[in-house]
């Protein structure tokens, strides 16, 4: 894993890690309407029940809307040692401030303290052992991100797209800040890249799919699948049981659990690169 500090204004204290969280995943994307949150909480329940331990960090300050999708209301608890207890949902941890502050106020916060709920999400919270810490990044470049490479030591990032211009334009934007604060490029994911018609099974491809691999391709980073434009998807978030919850074979959620395992296999060769291992990387 990279350390860095971020330069300019007084000196940042190194990142350092979570004890027991061994692969940090930073869910982004350079603009809001791509479906991020989607793919970070169904890549963490993916995982969860491809038999990894997870925890779901909701970054996105000012429209944290994982407690919705996880249909999550419980509030954290606060241990004897002053530490938070993330709730579960569906075997994964999670933790957002919309557990924090339910309802519809909207936060109106500062820069410093975004740093610090940032800070304090991922060092004052008890993760336990964890295989994978999912971030969901709010949209587009900004403090949060620099908040969260100041403070731990980042896998790398999964960068979301839709196949539209706009948004590839802006993945491109996403891809070259990640770039820029050192943290891998896990890949991009294209999400909402075909639709298959439930009377013919054709597929069609709506916003004109594959720009998504075009990109990944541009800047050299891995490609990490085509996310189905489908109704049940939506309908699983808004109802708060998202669609891998019915398992890999379920027709609705194969192209999560493709993503997740791809998802798997870039990790791992970040984490052996990290560690030094020989291993050939394409």
């Amino acid at each position: 894993m990279h350390q860095h500090a971020h330069s300019g204004g007084p000196q940042q204290p190194a990142p350092s890690s979570i004890p027991g969280v061994k692969s940090i995943i930073a869910v982004g994307s350079g603009k809001g309407g791509v479906g991020k949150t989607t793919l970070a909480v169904n890549l963490s329940l993916a995982l969860s029940r491809l038999g990894y331990k997870v925890g779901l960090l909701d970054a996105d300050i000012y429209g944290p809307n994982v407690p919705l999708m996880l249909g999550a209301t419980e509030a954290p608890q606060v241990a004897d040692n002053q530490r938070i207890i993330a709730p579960e949902r569906f075997g994964v941890r999670t933790i957002s401030v919309g557990l924090l502050n339910p309802g519809d106020k909207p936060l109106v916060w500062r820069g410093p303290m975004l740093h610090s709920v940032i800070r304090q999400f991922l060092s004052q919270v008890e993760w336990g052992e964890l295989d994978y810490l999912v971030v969901d990044l709010p949209p587009g470049t900004g403090d949060v991100v620099i908040s969260l490479v100041q403070t731990v030591p980042l896998t790398g990032a999964v960068v979301v797209t839709t196949p539209s211009d706009v948004s590839l334009q802006d993945a491109r934007k996403a891809i070259e800040m990640f770039k820029q604060v050192n943290v891998d490029i896990i890949g991009i994911a294209e999400n909402m890249s075909y639709f298959v018609c439930p009377h013919c099974n054709h597929e069609v491809d709506p916003f004109g799919k594959g720009g998504g691999e075009r990109t990944a391709k541009d800047f050299n980073v891995e490609f990490l699948g085509n996310i189905e434009l489908d109704p049940m998807i939506r309908e699983g978030g808004d109802s708060g049981h998202p669609v891998v919850l019915g398992g890999e074979n379920s027709r609705h959620a194969q192209s999560m659990f493709k993503f997740a395992r791809k998802v798997i296999e870039r990790v791992n060769e970040l984490n052996a690169k990290d560690s030094g291992s020989v291993l050939s990387v394409d």
